[in-house]
């Protein structure tokens, strides 16, 4: 007995049936207009075009991880860098560092240079050392280190007091560095037994009192015997390495090599750097930073042979050439036209906020406003003078010629001597004004009786000294506080300021007032607009293969004109073991500005 008014049974509610499905049945899908199947028609369609959004990121985030992991292990990329860095006197850096070395150039025991090639391992490294003791050194070799490698001793795990394998001066090595931010970090193990039992206890002593003070994917290493440091290179080659935000935004170059070249002025030169461009591609007409010296401009690229390549087979079809002699394949000059001017403040205009000259159809327009306005007399008290009256203000202050043509001798002024009823009306603002006039005369007496030192005796002349000095020191201690004087309302007194109903909602100019020296600071109307814009820019020179632009991981030499000669003489003197770091600047950022910015203390 089947009908229209069959009993029909709600459909079972699964976990996966959406909240809509659930109360399809409730909607009347004949009111509605819709058919029945146009719903499950949009879903279907809505989820596949999900599905097809979700493969095109996985397939996007596959091929940049993929572009990276080749950018960073290929024959083509740039030498990887470890900084060892001692957290104590007793951790020995340098004989590892030399162990390091001699291990990753496959034994050879004459090392030239920091930078070796490894053909078992298809690497090139770059070990530095940083110097126990000197924060400022370790703070500059981490900002270009990819892994930065802890050395500490296990002697004193078991030889010093506390037991603790990092001192003091290791404890704030590791602060200032977290707070600078931290690449890849591993760990070092020296002086460790033979004993299998021991060396295994205490290397777990060691990662129990270094674990808290580091990140959670720090690596431990013993690094003792050849098999350990072959299980380091092995690990280290695949190892995905990460750096701080700030570096991965500008290409770096750290010098293997760095010179003077003098300069045509005097008391500046050109300083030469040569080593391997990283990050980023890096574009002749873009500025620079100097780390110790300042922001300068590149006055050429030269793309050098690679004095270091992992395979020589992929290099011969270079043209060989002595070994002391410099091969320069390519040469980018900057363009005149394109090339980032050097600004570091502004150089305001002193007319910008002046008047301009008005041109000839807006003074006929003002002729012809004048003509058209009425004359409006201004009652001023009896002997006011022209000068006093330029002073007095008035709303309805708007004589013209015509003004001025009625009454040549008063320029502007009637005294309205007859209408005596009105004259009383305001006799409270004459009052005023003439209290005004009066203290101007007795102000202008008053100073000119300084000047008239024949009528005054020795100590007076003193004593008007001191009370110019007392009244010039209080308004230097006091520069914005006036006196309201007892017999003058102070509305009338300061009638000619402009007040603020409420200064947390009256609108006004936040630049108002300020000081010229203002001026000299760039201003961003949208600072995330700007540099969104940047980093697009930035984003369009590394794909784009330009005639002015060097290659992220060729080896360059960078000529940074107009050095001074005294901070390069400091760059690249002998007993420097610092390497030099020559940074490129992203648009506006050589200028002054000022940014709000908030500190968050992780």
């Amino acid at each position: 007995m089947a009908g229209a008014r069959s009993q029909v049974n709600k459909p079972h509610k699964t976990r996966f049936a959406s909240k809509a499905s659930r109360h399809s049945h409730k909607i009347d899908k004949v009111r509605s207009g819709k058919p029945a199947g146009s719903h499950r028609a949009a879903v279907k369609g809505a989820r596949a075009a999900r599905l097809q959004h979700s493969k095109a990121i996985r397939d996007q985030k596959r091929a940049a991880l993929l572009k990276e992991k080749r950018s960073s292990n290929g024959s083509s990329s740039a030498p990887r860098v470890i900084v060892l860095c001692g957290l104590s006197s007793s951790a020995n850096v340098g004989p590892l560092a030399e162990d390091l070395l001699i291990f990753a150039a496959g034994g050879d025991e004459k090392l030239t240079s920091n930078t070796v090639a490894s053909p078992a391992y298809k690497l090139r490294t770059t070990v530095l050392q940083a110097p126990y003791g000197d924060l400022t050194s370790c703070m500059e070799l981490a900002k270009v280190a990819d892994l930065l490698a802890f050395v500490v001793s296990a002697n004193s795990l078991y030889n010093s007091d506390s037991g603790n394998p990092i001192d003091e001066f290791g404890s704030q090595c590791l602060s200032v560095l977290r707070a600078v931010g931290l690449p890849s970090t591993a760990v070092f193990i020296r002086d460790l037994p033979s004993d299998t039992k021991s060396k295994q206890e205490l290397k777990k002593a060691a990662v129990s009192f270094l674990s808290p003070e580091l990140p959670e994917d720090c690596r431990f290493y013993a690094a003792e015997t050849k098999d350990d440091l072959h299980m380091f290179m092995r690990l280290f080659k695949e190892q995905h390495l990460s750096s701080p935000h700030w570096r991965n935004q500008r290409p770096y170059v750290m010098s293997e090599e760095a010179c003077i070249k003098p300069g045509d002025s005097m008391g500046l030169c050109t300083l030469l750097v040569s080593g391997y461009l990283r990050a980023h591609n890096l574009s002749v007409n873009q500025l620079v930073h100097v780390s110790g010296a300042g922001d300068f401009q590149l006055g050429q690229i030269d793309i050098l042979k690679d004095p270091c390549p992992v395979s020589e087979r992929k290099n011969s079809d270079v043209m060989d050439s002595d070994d002391n002699q410099i091969q320069i394949i390519d040469t980018f000059v900057p363009d005149p036209l394109n090339q980032e001017p050097l600004l570091v403040e502004n150089i305001p205009d002193p007319l910008a906020g002046e008047q301009t000259w008005p041109t000839e159809a807006e003074m006929e327009e003002a002729y012809e406003s004048n003509k058209q306005r009425k004359v409006v007399k201004r009652k001023l008290p009896r002997g006011t003078s022209e000068y006093q009256a330029a002073w007095i203000v008035d709303d309805t202050d708007d004589e013209g010629d015509d003004s001025q043509n009625d009454n040549p001798d008063g320029a502007g002024m009637v005294i309205d001597e007859k209408d005596h009823s009105e004259h009383d009306s305001d006799s409270s603002d004459i009052d005023a004004v003439s209290h005004f006039t009066e203290k101007f005369d007795q102000e202008t007496i008053g100073g000119s009786e300084m000047g008239d030192d024949e009528n005054l005796t020795k100590e007076q002349i003193e004593e008007d000294i001191k009370r110019i000095k007392e009244s010039n020191a209080d308004d230097e201690e006091f520069p914005d506080e006036v006196e309201t004087p007892l017999d003058v309302p102070a509305r009338k007194r300061f009638a000619k300021y402009r007040g603020l109903k409420s200064f947390r909602t009256s609108s006004w100019d936040p630049k108002e007032s300020l000081p010229p020296e203002y001026a000299r600071i760039f201003a961003f109307d949208k600072f995330t607009r700007t540099q969104k814009h940047v980093l697009a820019k930035r984003a369009e020179l590394d794909e784009e293969s330009s005639k002015d632009c060097a290659r992220i991981g060729s080896y360059v030499m960078l000529h940074v004109k107009n050095v001074p000669t005294d901070v390069a003489s400091k760059l690249c003197h002998p007993s420097r073991r610092l390497p030099v770091v020559v940074s490129g600047l992203l648009e506006h950022e050589s200028k002054i500005s000022v940014l709000h910015f908030r500190h968050k203390k992780a």
